[in-house]
């Protein structure tokens, strides 16, 4: 018995789902409210976030994961094919996976609020839903590139794979153990924090070492614009709350660092490859 057009694909048709991209949509409004709540009110959180954060840039940077998230999702809201917003997932998966386990090891940590309600919900079905997500879109992925693409140089993937390498240990790192993280972090962190720190940066991991195994700038191209709106998001985050910022602390100038490479690297990149598809397309219609 057929399931419907709009639930199943023929392997290699490039498809996204309707599913897939229902669910980004569904997910899209709760970022919004999160990253209004987080940027405007942090001193805030406890009543109308999820848990009382301090100090404020924890809020901030979780708030500048969501803002690379909205981006990502109205992008596979609006997208029809599979491969350009492909390397999402996984990443989606590993963040929300993870702040469902933290949430369960810190519960009594959280407010018992309608937010943290809405909070709990969204991080125990995301993990399931991305799961299912990724096995109906199968084998979409014809894996060739789109008719005008550009190849990313191995040497521009493999240092981008490192810069994301670099970030998921600390990631990693952060959620194992999360106290010995706090004492060397930029700024002050709880255990709870720290954690959420950790999920955070394994974004940035999963989607560049994918990068290892795939060289079409149209799979990350809608990837790229996200990172970069979240990068300039937590660039904006540390000038406003220098303040909290702990120069004496091992891990404050690697941080720093960090994020300047990645700005840096993602933006001369995208600039690169969007000059090089324009010329391409320039050239098709001429």
């Amino acid at each position: 018995m057929s399931t419907g057009r709009h639930r199943r694909h023929r392997p290699g048709d490039d498809r996204l789902l309707t599913a897939t991209r229902w669910t980004a949509l569904a997910i899209v409004p709760f970022l919004v409210i999160a990253v209004a709540v987080l940027f405007a009110a942090p001193d805030r959180s406890g009543e109308l976030f999820a848990w009382p954060i301090n100090p404020p840039m924890s809020a901030y940077l979780l708030a500048s994961a969501y803002v690379g998230g909205i981006a990502y999702f109205v992008a596979v809201w609006r997208e029809r094919r599979w491969h350009r917003v492909r390397h999402g997932l996984p990443a989606v998966l590993v963040f929300a996976g993870a702040l469902l386990v933290i949430t369960l090891l810190h519960f009594g940590r959280f407010s018992q609020n309608l937010p943290f309600a809405v909070w709990l919900t969204l991080y125990a079905t995301t993990p399931i839903a991305m799961v299912a997500l990724l096995v109906l879109q199968g084998g979409a992925d014809p894996r060739s590139p789109d008719p005008a693409d550009v190849t990313i140089p191995r040497w521009a993937r493999v240092a981008l794979a490192v810069i994301g390498l670099s970030a998921l240990c600390a990631g990693v790192a952060a959620l194992v153990a999360p106290a010995w993280v706090a004492e060397l972090w930029a700024w002050q962190l709880t255990e709870l924090t720290a954690r959420a720190t950790g999920a955070v940066l394994t974004l940035t991991g999963v989607v560049n070492l994918a990068m290892l195994r795939d060289e079409r700038w149209s799979a990350f191209r809608v990837l790229f614009g996200a990172q970069l709106l979240s990068l300039a998001a937590i660039a904006v985050s540390l000038v406003a709350r220098r303040d909290d910022l702990l120069w004496e602390r091992p891990l404050t100038a690697p941080f720093l660092a960090l994020v300047a490479a990645a700005a840096v690297a993602y933006g001369a990149l995208a600039v690169w490859a969007e000059r090089r598809l324009r010329t391409m397309r320039v050239a098709a219609s001429g």
